[in-house]
C-alpha cells in the first residue's frame, strides 16, 4: 500500500533484476512503510520476481537494508561533500546545499523517514553517522565564514533542524507545500541562518 492509499501493481519483468532493483524498492517501501515493512517476499511480488533473484544478490533481509542504507549514506552525504568542495566561497556553499536539500523533496522526505527509523538496530548506525558528518561538515563551513566554533556547531543544528522539520512535517502530512513553496522556504531559512557577510566572530 502507498502512503496515498493507491496499491503498487507487481512491475512487469522486462529485464533481469541487478541489486540496485532490490535497494530501490527496499528504500521505496521503507520511506512510504518503515523499515519492518521491508521484507523479501512482498518487495518479490511488487518486483514481478522470485526470491531465487533475490538471494542472488543478497544473502538476507539485513544485507539489502544494510546495502540500501550504504548507498543512501554514500550518494547523500559522501558524495555531496565531494561536490560542494568544489564550491570555494563557504556562504555559496551554504545557499548550495540547502537551496538543493530543501526543493528535493523527494531526497527530503527519505532522509526524514530514515531518521524517524532511527531506533532500528541497523538504520540508527548509519543515520547517526551520516547526520554526524552532515553537522559536522556545516560546522566547519559556519567556521569558515568567522563564527567561533561553539555558534558554528549550534547554527549547524540549527540549519540541520531547519530541512529535516520541514521534510517531517511534509512526509507526516502535517504540511503542504508546493514546489514553489520549498524554493521560498530555502531563501527564508538561508535569510535567516546565514551570518551577514560583514559578520565579526
Amino acid at each position: 500500500m502507498r502512503m496515498d492509499g493507491r496499491t503498487t501493481a507487481p512491475r512487469p519483468r522486462t529485464r533481469s533484476l541487478g541489486a540496485d532493483d532490490w535497494i530501490d524498492a527496499a528504500m521505496t517501501v521503507l520511506v512510504e512503510d518503515g523499515v519492518a515493512a521491508v521484507a523479501v517476499e512482498p518487495l518479490a511480488a511488487r518486483l514481478g520476481a522470485t526470491k531465487g533473484s533475490f538471494y542472488h544478490h543478497f544473502t538476507n533481509r539485513d544485507a539489502l537494508i544494510t546495502a540500501a542504507l550504504e548507498r543512501w549514506e554514500r550518494r547523500d552525504t559522501t558524495d555531496v561533500r565531494e561536490h560542494l568542495r568544489r564550491i570555494a566561497d563557504p556562504r555559496a556553499r551554504i545557499h548550495a546545499v540547502m537551496t538543493a536539500a530543501i526543493t528535493d523533496r523527494e531526497g527530503g522526505v527519505r532522509d526524514a523517514a530514515l531518521l524517524a527509523s532511527g531506533g532500528h538496530p541497523i538504520v540508527g548506525p548509519v543515520v547517526r553517522r551520516a547526520t554526524a558528518e552532515r553537522i559536522r561538515y556545516l560546522t566547519e563551513t559556519y567556521e569558515e565564514l568567522g563564527l567561533p566554533p561553539d555558534r558554528a556547531r549550534r547554527r549547524a543544528m540549527l540549519t540541520s533542524a531547519a530541512y529535516v522539520g520541514l521534510m517531517e512535517l511534509i512526509r507526516t502530512g502535517g504540511a503542504s507545500v508546493t514546489d514553489a513553496d520549498l524554493r521560498a522556504y530555502a531563501q527564508e531559512a538561508l535569510a535567516v541562518l546565514l551570518p551577514p557577510a560583514e559578520a565579526a566572530p
